[in-house]
């Protein structure tokens, strides 16, 4: 067995049992902050984050599919619509006016349209999209590799994360909708497999699929993979997003690396 065979499955912790108990509805202290149990997972949590670091590596590809391998439409999950108005108003006119803001630690914040995106050098991979809730699709994705964009950004020194901030909210009815956040450490911004997707199966990026822009980071389970994207923040810290846990689903109890 090579070390790369050596994965996430085979390393259940604490935390990643816990990382699927909110489908479920059940242990609702997962949602609270200040909680000796969930003070362990995290803990946890955080050696799996170690263990796979090690054990992946820095440029370790995911697995890559031939065309033929492409059975089935890419299924859509989660916000599939978003209702944000100034997204619809995007939407309505095909994203014509859409601008990517990439600020935070940065030399040279940018503002960059979806022209300007595809004008750079792109990457194309047919991947295995594989969700936390036990199902897998296998799609092409196109986009602009997200270290480009840093590098015309130019990440500061003490930058640790790349936080994308989204269109599309959680929540509804008398639950307050909370926009989708999401966030990876910089060895996953700078992988060659993490891209900023604007296409998919030689198509532009359907609405329901997360238009215009995903992210796509092919090491980590679906729900890393922001969609509907609205700004990217490079940052040294995860306080002062969401609850601080990295993401809308790890501030409600999921790994923050998930890692496959």
């Amino acid at each position: 067995m090579t070390r790369s065979e050596l994965t996430r499955r085979r390393f259940l912790t604490g935390a990643t049992v816990a990382s699927t108990v909110p489908l479920a509805g059940c242990f609702d202290f997962l949602g609270v902050r200040d909680n000796e149990i969930r003070d362990v997972l995290e803990t946890a949590n955080s050696l799996t984050y170690r263990v796979q670091r090690f054990l992946l590596g820095s440029n370790t590809l995911a697995r890559e599919f031939s065309e033929s391998e492409i059975r089935q439409p890419m299924r859509p999950n989660g916000s599939t619509n978003p209702r944000n108005p100034a997204y619809r108003a995007l939407a309505e006119a095909e994203f014509a006016s859409y601008r990517l803001p990439v600020d935070g630690l940065v030399e040279k914040p940018l503002s960059l349209s979806l022209d300007e995106l595809r004008a750079m050098p792109a990457r194309t991979q047919i991947t295995r999209h594989d969700c936390v809730e036990g199902w897998s699709c296998i799609a092409k994705w196109t986009g602009t590799p997200l270290a480009a964009v840093l590098d015309q950004a130019g990440v500061q020194p003490q930058a640790r994360f790349v936080v994308f901030e989204c269109f599309d909210s959680m929540g509804s009815g008398f639950l307050r909708p909370i926009e989708y956040y999401e966030s990876i450490d910089m060895l996953d911004a700078r992988h060659p497999q993490t891209i900023l997707a604007y296409g998919m199966n030689d198509k532009t990026l359907p609405i329901a699929n997360g238009a215009p822009l995903r992210v796509r980071v092919e090491r980590q389970l679906g729900y890393k993979m922001a969609k509907y994207i609205r700004a990217i923040r490079v940052t040294d810290t995860l306080d002062g997003f969401g609850r601080g846990g990295g993401g809308y689903w790890e501030d409600n109890g999921y790994e923050w690396f998930a890692g496959i």
